[in-house]
């Protein structure tokens, strides 16, 4: 039998079992290994604030709309940063039986899937399966480094050290920034100088966005990306950045934006607020980067050594225990960072 992860209401996770899929032709079937859960977006749809479940999304004309739920209870197959082996193919060409592949195909011991859609994803030598479970949370850093325009010697703040935030502390670093790093959780802000950042502060004891002027000559940030997803954090990075600035809300927001005040900074410094999302890429980049190439450019980096993914992995849980995984997220944050599934899937 094939387990999955799904969601049957608020705060009610359960491993279920379905019969397993057919393999058509052209097709291979994956055993899983890893699964690595995103704290942002399952998150929501745990705690049943993800905004499919009360509105639907039009893709015609890009409008959420109000009417029946998009998306109801229960929720099946969540995930995005899935490793394991291929067991079975119907396929010509592509990953062969036996190969290890990442993509994505959701928190369940196995999948059926397209052969094309695994071309190109198959671990390069020496890179540990554990680490591979991060190519798509590290596209999200990347991006958002990205729609950043970060440049050498810019001062640059990144307001939230969860596990893309630490990534994009570390991208930001390698980009030639100097990068302040901002947390309320102490082991995260630790961790953020360990990714290269110079310094770390609780926005809760610090002015945030004084000392980044002290830093400046009095400016303030030349960038400030947003992970966290807090409205208050957001009005903190707008506070941060120098006039004309850019501010890059990388965070999923939920509901309204309490503590957010648009009449204030963002009004009179001009604040150039930028939405980074996993999407797409920014679009003055479109013609040579793609989802694809971020994937592949975040799994190289940590190959050659430049990010130490792994270093993040806090909990490895076996998926009968999910339910307990995503109650450690939600409760005690400040006990983990990223926690894997371990369906334990081989060849």
């Amino acid at each position: 039998m094939e387990r999955v992860v799904q969601f049957t209401g608020p705060l009610a996770v359960e491993l279920a079992e379905y019969e397993p899929d057919p393999l058509p032709p052209g097709h291979l079937r994956v055993r899983t290994r890893y699964s690595g859960i995103s704290a942002g977006t399952e998150l929501t749809a745990y705690r049943g604030t993800n905004p499919y479940l009360t509105r639907v999304w039009d893709p015609d004309r890009h409008l959420f709309t109000d009417g029946a739920a998009g998306v109801t209870y229960p929720m099946v197959g969540w995930g995005y940063s899935e490793v394991g082996t291929v067991v079975e193919s119907t396929a010509d060409s592509g990953p062969a039986v036996g190969d290890e592949v990442w993509g994505i195909w959701g928190h369940r011991s196995e999948a059926v899937l397209p052969a094309g859609r695994l071309a190109g994803h198959t671990l390069p030598p020496g890179l540990d399966p554990l680490a591979a479970s991060f190519a798509r949370v590290g596209a999200v850093a990347l991006g958002a480094v990205l729609s950043a325009d970060v440049h050498l010697g810019e001062l640059v703040a990144v307001f939230g050290q969860g596990v893309i935030g630490l990534l994009a502390t570390r991208l930001a670093t390698l980009s030639g920034a100097t990068v302040v790093a901002v947390d309320g959780i102490a082991p995260r802000r630790d961790r953020a100088l360990a990714y290269g950042a110079t310094e770390a502060h609780d926005p809760v004891a610090t002015d945030v966005s004084a000392r980044l002027r002290e830093l400046s000559a009095g400016r303030g940030a030349d960038v400030a990306i947003e992970l966290s997803g807090s409205y208050r954090a957001l009005h903190e990075a707008i506070r941060s950045v120098a006039v004309a600035g850019r501010v890059v809300a990388g965070g999923f927001y939920q509901g309204e934006g309490v503590g957010l005040r648009l009449g204030e900074e963002f009004h009179h410094n001009r604040v150039q607020l930028v939405c980074s999302q996993i999407g797409g890429v920014p679009p003055a980049l479109a013609g040579r980067w793609d989802q694809d190439r971020l994937n592949h450019t975040f799994l190289g980096l940590v190959a050659s050594g430049a990010v130490d993914a792994t270093d993040l992995v806090t909990h490895v849980v076996p998926a009968k225990d999910a339910a307990s995984a995503y109650e450690l997220l939600d409760q005690r944050p400040a006990d983990a960072l990223q926690v894997v599934l371990d369906f334990g899937g081989t060849a």
